[in-house]
């Protein structure tokens, strides 16, 4: 089990304050995404350009990892999974492993524990899936990955 984490400037703070200013990262993340969900659920970014172009897309012609994301986006927030899967099914696969990182954080937090730190292995596991996603989603024979 991990021991708090003491700074002897925090150590010297009110515990209230020092409850509230833990608070702040996973709340302000969560306000952040919540904020950028209702919007992209109140513009559908179905309609070209409301959203603007993929650059790679535009000056390729090949769909990046994140193509398709804000549809996709757009279509879990209005409960449409089987909308979403077609758009991007890499994001929506990882959206709950993001809505359990921000929990495992918040309870951390609550618990009067440091901040999760994901091992760096985790990084380069996420940069690799996503050069494979995004090399196979341009494939012959896998359209189905493509938005």
């Amino acid at each position: 089990m991990d021991a708090p984490v003491v700074d002897p400037h925090v150590a010297a703070t009110p515990a209230p304050a020092r409850r509230r200013r833990a608070w702040r990262g996973p709340a302000l993340t969560a306000g952040v995404v919540l904020v950028g969900t209702a919007a992209v659920a109140l513009r559908d970014p179905h309609v070209s350009g409301s959203y603007g172009y993929c650059p790679l897309y535009a000056a390729t012609g090949l769909f990046c990892p994140a193509c398709g994301g804000l549809r996709a986006t757009h279509d879990l927030a209005h409960g449409d999974l089987a909308a979403a899967w077609s758009m991007n099914p890499l994001w929506v696969a990882l959206v709950p492993v993001v809505v359990a990182l921000w929990v495992w954080w918040a309870v951390r937090v609550a618990r009067g524990r440091a901040a999760p730190l994901l091992p760096s292995w985790s990084a380069w596991l996420f940069l690799t899936l996503l050069a494979v996603f995004g090399v196979l989603r341009n494939l012959p024979g896998l359209e189905a990955l493509a938005p």
